[in-house]
């Protein structure tokens, strides 16, 4: 069955959005990077990539169900950001916003009853709820450490950890 306008319409919003979102995180991590802070640069460069294989399934999703994905031009992104926390209240402001969006897909998909769509919003909401409790956690952390240059030291150390990891994929 042939996507419904209106959702097809709602996700190609949300692929811009997506790509707005890496491109976010990508400016953030330039900037952890100018500030040494490797770990920090690591964990937004990642969440970039993140943002850009979820940019991808709604693409897919679109092109799979017999839809036109239409790709707008992505608005540019602010760099200037003065601190950490700024960047992780930021960060998790924007993911409370992109749970919005996804929120409002569903609600177009559920009024249109696109079982299909809903079906494949389930995992997106579900990973929604994780990205506001990283970012917003990593907040939390940051208002703890304050002006700490150890805390910052060793929480920029964690966060370099992390690695990308294709979540949108079955796993092999």
């Amino acid at each position: 069955m042939k996507i419904n306008k209106k959702v097809e319409d709602a996700i190609n919003k949300q692929v811009n959005a997506e790509i707005y979102s890496a491109y976010l995180y990508l400016g953030m991590s330039s900037r952890c990077t100018e500030m040494n802070l490797k770990g920090m640069a690591n964990w937004f460069y990642v969440q970039g990539q993140e943002e850009m294989t979820h940019a991808m399934k709604f693409y897919r999703f679109v092109l799979e169900r017999g839809g036109h994905p239409v790709l707008p031009s992505v608005e540019g992104v602010r760099t200037d950001w003065k601190t950490p926390l700024e960047m992780f209240e930021a960060a998790y402001a924007h993911e409370q916003t992109v749970s919005a969006l996804i929120n409002n897909i569903m609600d177009i998909a559920l009024a249109e009853r696109d079982h299909a769509t809903a079906s494949m919003l389930n995992w997106f909401i579900d990973e929604q709820v994780e990205e506001e409790a990283n970012a917003s956690e990593i907040a939390e952390k940051l208002k703890l450490i304050g002006e700490s240059k150890d805390g910052l030291f060793m929480l920029d150390k964690e966060l370099s950890a992390r690695v990308f990891v294709d979540a949108t994929q079955p796993a092999a």
